[in-house]
């Protein structure tokens, strides 16, 4: 064999060995799996190419930074496109405060379906819950005005919290 064909089998085996670390690398630099696995098959491109012309003392050490600089290349075209082609149109998420009919109907029906859940709990329960949830009182202030201990409470809110829950997924499973 001759010393560059030796030398570019020898690049390849260093490259396939190497992959995953390789990917890694270029992923620190990207975030991004897809784009990482590019620029190592982009590297593996500019090696191959470029390693009958050169012989390389640290093929590792060589590949990496082949890599880290197509990564920051990469990343860099990114920035640039994104920002370029960014609208001022898009702007920023803006919550719509205008409620279709069909979603105001949704949430009177999910209003029904929970209010009845809490009248079928019992009344120190639903108590409890009504407290916390609606009135936005604390555990301790719970448990001043209804002389229990907190970590009654927290049961309480479990057990009214699950049991809505499941009245609800029930109702909404019978409707499918």
């Amino acid at each position: 064999m001759e010393p560059v064909e030796k030398w570019v089998q020898q690049l390849d085996t260093v490259f396939i060995a190497n992959r995953m670390q390789l990917r890694r690398a270029a992923y620190k630099i990207l975030g991004d799996w897809e784009r990482s696995e590019d620029v190592v098959q982009d590297a593996y491109i500019k090696i191959t190419e470029s390693s009958v012309k050169q012989k390389v003392r640290q093929p590792l050490a060589y590949l990496f930074q082949i890599v880290r600089n197509l990564a920051i290349d990469h990343y860099r075209r990114i920035a640039f496109e994104t920002e370029l082609f960014e609208t001022d149109e898009e702007g920023l998420p803006v919550p719509v405060l205008a409620v279709t009919p069909e979603t105001h109907a949704i949430t009177c029906q999910h209003l029904t379906l929970i209010a009845e859940a809490l009248t079928k709990l019992p009344e120190r329960t639903r108590r409890v819950f009504e407290l916390y949830r609606i009135d936005g009182y604390t555990h301790r202030m719970i448990a001043d005005e209804l002389n229990i201990s907190t970590s009654l409470i927290n049961i309480l809110i479990h057990e009214a919290m699950d049991h809505c829950r499941n009245i609800f997924l029930s109702k909404a499973s019978a409707r499918l």
